[in-house]
């Protein structure tokens, strides 16, 4: 087997990733460089009397074998350089450092919301909604969307009634074609007009359509989803409407270990997704990370029940639904929310002092949150092209580039095209990627991927 250059001296990292075909997560890599040890020199003996009391230990990543390359490093240095072992007399200088993690895909594998509504398909648990008219359900739907909805599913149960579609696979594909694809099942398209760096509305479509139903009530739901999620093997499958989808999901234990580093040195971590908030309460104490540290898409409540309607931020009023928890939406709810910076000032980065010291995500919609990162920007590779032309670009030195922890992708075909089309703006049109400066990033090459990819 050859070995591209690049690997050469990674390659023991990358054993973690050798038994992706079971789906299971990596063996630890006998030849990673070890992270355990103290980062300075041991300090010389002195006599008792002038002895002089070494810093405190900083908590160690106790998996830091299985992380790709010198990533470990990396955030390690982080947690002692941000962590209480550097702090003054142990207290924190000024704000207590904070960290902050994407759920889909970076501390899991897998998507939450994609196996709640695949639960609630199966289980009958989506409610038709108000007047059997879906443009209730998202300002940004079509005309040609809500019609389609309507013909598959207006007729099945009256308003704020269970849809029966655990046997009706008519209703059941076109919401779910909603979901997956924001077409219809013919094709047409099913949003329109959302201002693309604040909002993606299939994302937001999830939350508005658990209208009707209490927070407690969906907590239950994404409950029992996650059982049903944790339970099935590995890479099984499982029949929504007419289709086969995916019906697991797995914690990553590097992402939990990672998490449970940060909480023992001080570092304060957060999820910030784009899944419904009542969603992230229920998956993140698998983690250690309680309600009070969740950030989703949140609704107002009317009566008691979720509404339908967004909370704002950045300016944009409660009830406007134009903004959630997705790119530059993600550093707004995290400067509003952990911050408490509110108004326009809440989409601009904040001052470099109060930024998170660790982000962590894999997609476009995390892009912002982690280039705000001032420690270190922990990425997992799913190719997607605005995200990894930053990361790959690794303008300040600090970007951790992983594969996924089980069942990565091989290498990406061709170029991230970074200097042509990478960028999607608020209007949808595609752009160069630009760095800080606004200089573009070049094309860059997939160079961090899974083991498959050396045979």
């Amino acid at each position: 087997m050859h070995i591209q250059p690049q690997f050469r001296n990674r390659f023991a990292a990358l054993l973690s990733f050798a038994v992706v075909a079971t789906g299971i997560t990596g063996i630890p890599a006998s030849a990673a460089p070890a992270v355990g040890a103290p980062l300075t020199s041991p300090v010389a003996t002195v006599p008792a009397h002038r002895t002089t009391p070494r810093p405190p230990r900083c908590p160690q990543l106790q998996l830091a074998d299985r992380w790709y390359g010198d990533n470990a490093e990396l955030i390690q240095r982080v947690i002692d350089e941000r962590g209480r072992c550097s702090w003054p007399r142990g207290h924190a200088p000024g704000r207590t450092p904070y960290a902050v993690f994407d759920w889909d895909n970076t501390v899991i594998k897998n998507d939450v919301s994609d196996q709640t509504i695949f639960w609630m398909l199966g289980h009958d648990k989506i409610l038709q909604p108000p007047h059997r008219d879906w443009a209730n359900t998202s300002r940004f739907m079509t005309a040609e969307g809500a019609a389609a909805l309507r013909e598959a599913c207006g007729k099945l149960a009256r308003p704020g009634k269970p849809l029966p579609t655990r046997t009706n696979t008519t209703c059941a594909d076109e919401i779910l074609s909603v979901r997956k694809t924001q077409l219809t099942t013919t094709g047409e398209p099913v949003f329109e007009g959302a201002n693309e760096r604040y909002m993606e509305a299939s994302y937001a479509w999830v939350a508005q359509i658990l209208q009707g139903y209490t927070p407690a009530q969906v907590r239950r739901i994404a409950a029992k989803a996650r059982a049903a999620a944790l339970r099935a093997p590995i890479g099984a499958t499982q029949r929504v409407g007419s289709t086969q989808q995916t019906a697991w999901i797995r914690y990553y234990p590097e992402m939990r270990d990672l998490i449970r580093t940060l909480k023992r040195a001080g570092i304060e971590p957060w999820v910030v997704s784009a899944s419904p908030k009542e969603f992230a309460d229920v998956w993140g104490p698998g983690v250690g990370i309680d309600s009070a540290h969740t950030i989703g898409i949140s609704q107002l409540l009317r009566r008691g029940k979720l509404s339908g309607h967004l909370k704002g931020c950045g300016g944009l009023p409660d009830g406007s639904d134009e903004i959630m928890t997705y790119i530059d939406g993600k550093r707004c709810f995290i400067n509003k929310i952990i911050l408490g910076i509110h108004g326009p000032k809440a989409l601009q980065a904040a001052p470099t002092a109060k930024r998170q010291v660790l982000a962590g995500g894999d997609a476009t919609t995390d892009v912002t949150m982690v280039r705000d990162a001032t420690g270190v920007h922990v990425v997992l590779n799913r190719n997607k092209d605005e995200l990894m032309c930053h990361a790959y670009d690794n303008a300040d030195g600090r970007w951790a580039i992983n594969p996924m922890f089980i069942q990565p992708l091989p290498k990406k075909s061709g170029l991230y095209p970074c200097s042509t089309t990478a960028y999607i703006d608020a209007d949808g049109n595609a752009g160069p990627v630009r760095r800080s400066d606004g200089s573009i990033v070049p094309d860059q090459e997939d160079t961090v991927f899974g083991l498959s990819a050396l045979r």
